[in-house]
């Protein structure tokens, strides 16, 4: 294995890769560009990671590199607010943030009330197209939905909702 393969791209290739896949979706899920997503997909491919055909790419999800390193981001990130935040975006799912959390965010976090390190819900809505993708992306990373204690995501399901945009300055 190749030390350059422990980078945050391979993290986030690894995180929102599903079991049959395309790299130009990944690419999207990431946000990263379509050569970049695939030098490094082709580097996992060398490990036994993806099996890649002319249009697909197939997650191993039995190979021990990944299962080491997904092991790896659940020890480490899992208990960690700010990874709940940001991995939504690499799920390639439409939701958004609600309540407390809507304001959380539109404050740039200057409103955060109810919450401790012991209880601490984070409030989305999702499509309820989703909702099943969301919840194998959850038990792939070991993070918690709807529970009474820790952090977890509080969801809703709609069947369409509109989504706005926090601009940053």
């Amino acid at each position: 294995m190749k030390i350059e393969l422990v980078n945050p791209y391979v993290l986030k290739i690894l995180i929102s890769a599903r079991k049959e896949d395309s790299i130009r979706a990944i690419s999207k899920r990431i946000n990263l560009s379509y050569g970049w997503t695939y030098k490094w997909i082709q580097e996992l491919s060398n490990l036994g990671i993806f099996k890649l055909t002319r249009t697909k790419a197939y997650l191993n999800e039995n190979n021990q590199y990944y299962k080491r390193t997904l092991k790896y981001i659940k020890d480490i990130l899992t208990n960690n607010v700010h990874f709940y935040y940001t991995v939504l975006n690499l799920f390639g799912i439409g939701y958004c943030f609600t309540k407390t959390d809507a304001v959380f965010i539109w404050t740039r976090g200057g409103y955060n009330i109810a919450r401790y390190r012991d209880f601490y819900p984070i409030f989305i809505k999702i499509k309820i197209k989703d909702k099943e993708l969301l919840e194998d992306y959850c038990k792939k990373l070991n993070l918690s939905i709807n529970k009474k204690r820790g952090i977890f995501y509080s969801i809703s399901c709609l069947e369409d909702f509109d989504i706005e945009y926090l601009l940053n300055d």
